[in-house]
């Protein structure tokens, strides 16, 4: 009796410990048919003779769409329901990375680094910042979507990696490939003038550049860019013909305006130090609200324009398929850090500010936001072409 007992035992820990084998240890994988299992329609059987090697992911993927792990999870005592909502309820149990787009030691990358240190002890892990600058800030996206779904690697989302994938083919799409997180903060857009300039507010512009149709010379930071965009609109909407002068960047397009080479243009926060210095002239600014900085600059929406807000609001956000239990883990952290007085001080250091929407309303702003943004690129014919 007790030999049976004893043998009994030993079958069931020969069971557990194959399923185990064939979890962690991932023997190659055939079917009866001689097909990838992930490429099967119907439930394949195991064969001893195997050749054909899986991944880990893709052997998980298989077994969880057979039922091959309900057998491990009976083995081991759990049920795949609950090994996943155990894994959920654990995370994070290693470091995070976070992927900036942008070069290191820029305002947003020194913003982030110190956001990360405030989350680190919410999470109870490092949050490890991996720069990947280029392409105008989209390389985040293609590195996402290859990312596993599992709530370590999230990655800053600008605004223009949306703009960049309705501009460009490209082969992947950030509505459909990212998982939004939260919405963080925001820059200031302003329209500027250099000091000398005879308009003292947007409407001496509006007034000049129609009784001299394309004579207006106005600069941006580039073609499809946040400020270009911002300033299309509103001549477009006046049909006014000028002439747009792209730069590559701030500082040039700064140097032009005050040195009166262009008669007015449209940027970010980076015109601060110009205006401090007396250089050039601040006619409004396309935020929501006035900005504490400027109290006596007028924002567009009070002047009539009631869509003219731009202020390039970024966030975070996960590959695609990430846990929802994981995705308001990240969300409650980093919402509690970007509250933190440290962080608030360095967003107010340059210029920026907490722009928050939580997961709900940040994917509903994306949305909407990339509609508005897809028929003013069609009316300047920067929309890419459908692929054939």
């Amino acid at each position: 009796m007790l030999g049976k007992q004893q043998s009994k035992n030993n079958a069931e820990f020969s069971g557990s410990k194959f399923a185990l084998s064939c979890f962690f240890d991932m023997p190659p994988v055939k079917t009866l048919h001689g097909r990838h299992p992930m490429t099967h329609t119907t439930q394949p059987q195991l064969l001893p003779d195997l050749h054909e090697p899986v991944n880990r992911r893709d052997w998980l993927r298989w077994s969880l769409s057979t039922g091959a792990a309900g057998v491990l999870g009976a083995s081991v005592g759990l049920t795949p329901r609950h090994a996943k909502a155990q894994t959920a309820a654990t995370w994070p149990q290693r470091p995070l990375q976070l992927i900036v787009p942008w070069p290191a030691g820029g305002a947003t990358d020194l913003t982030l680094r110190l956001l990360c240190e405030e989350v680190e002890p919410l999470l109870g892990q490092r949050v490890i910042v991996a720069n990947r600058p280029g392409a105008a800030g989209s390389l985040v996206a293609p590195a996402l979507k290859a990312a596993e779904p599992d709530g370590y690697t999230i990655g800053q989302v600008p605004l223009t990696v949306y703009r960049h994938a309705l501009m460009n083919r490209v082969t992947w799409d950030p509505v459909q490939d990212l998982a939004p997180i939260v919405q963080v903060s925001g820059v200031t857009f302003g329209l500027l003038v250099p000091a000398a300039s005879p308009w003292k507010s947007l409407a001496d512009l509006l007034n000049w550049a129609r009784q001299h149709p394309g004579e207006l010379l106005m600069g941006s930071t580039g073609v499809g860019t946040t400020a270009h965009l911002a300033m299309e609109e509103i001549l477009l909407e006046h049909n006014i013909k000028y002439v747009h002068v792209p730069y590559k960047g701030t500082a040039d397009q700064m140097l032009a305006v005050a040195a009166e080479q262009l008669m007015a243009g449209v940027n970010s926060t980076g015109f601060a130090p110009w205006i401090d210095q007396g250089k050039m002239r601040l006619l409004a600014i396309f935020s929501a609200e006035r900005s504490p900085r400027w109290p006596q600059v007028p924002t567009l929406r009070e002047l009539g324009y009631p869509r003219s807000v731009y202020t390039s609001p970024w966030g975070l956000a996960a590959p695609r398929g990430t846990p929802d239990a994981i995705i308001k883990k990240l969300h409650d952290a980093f919402h509690k850090a970007m509250l933190s007085e440290r962080h608030k001080a360095a967003l107010a250091r340059y210029d920026q500010s907490l722009d928050y929407l939580d997961t709900h309303a940040y994917q509903l702003a994306i949305v909407q936001t990339v509609e508005r943004e897809k028929a003013l690129l069609r009316r300047m014919k920067l929309l890419a072409a459908p692929a054939n």
